[in-house]
């Protein structure tokens, strides 16, 4: 099945961006590469923001952020509503991520993991299916509560 994916990153992750699209590519996936390439630091929440708000109008079937650690990226990912992020640190998360929580936006601390571990993660990701069931009713309740109800 082809994907439409959305991806960006800071710079600390524009090695692995550049690998992660040309492996995508090469599978037939559809990717829209958001990455500033500026000399010096980039900022990621807006990076953050523009992956997000892409999957959340559904422009985007996925989307990936890749910055240094990724803890400060999940949360930026996290306040656009509609995105639910998860950080790949290892096989049980990415499961987790996908699996339980119907992930829509895996983000990679490429300072966390190198790129080999990088892409066996984004592979397995890309690969779990969501569960459904009382996962499903959970989704839906952290839906509500983006909504500001109770």
């Amino acid at each position: 099945m082809t994907l439409r994916i959305t991806i960006a990153g800071d710079h600390n992750g524009i090695p692995l961006i550049d690998r992660i699209v040309t492996v995508l590519t090469a599978r037939g996936h559809e990717v829209s590469d958001l990455t500033q390439r500026d000399d010096g630091p980039v900022d990621y929440p807006p990076l953050c923001a523009a992956v997000g708000r892409a999957v959340a109008r559904r422009e985007a079937d996925l989307g990936i952020v890749v910055g240094g650690s990724g803890q400060g990226e999940v949360v930026a990912c996290n306040k656009v509503r509609g995105v639910r992020a998860g950080l790949a640190y290892s096989e049980f998360a990415v499961d987790i991520s996908r699996g339980n929580n119907d992930a829509n936006v895996i983000v990679i601390g490429a300072k966390i993991t190198d790129e080999q571990t990088s892409l066996a993660l984004l592979d397995r990701w890309l690969a779990t299916p969501f569960k459904g069931g009382v996962h499903a009713q959970r989704v839906a309740q952290i839906a509500r509560i983006e909504q500001g109800e109770a």
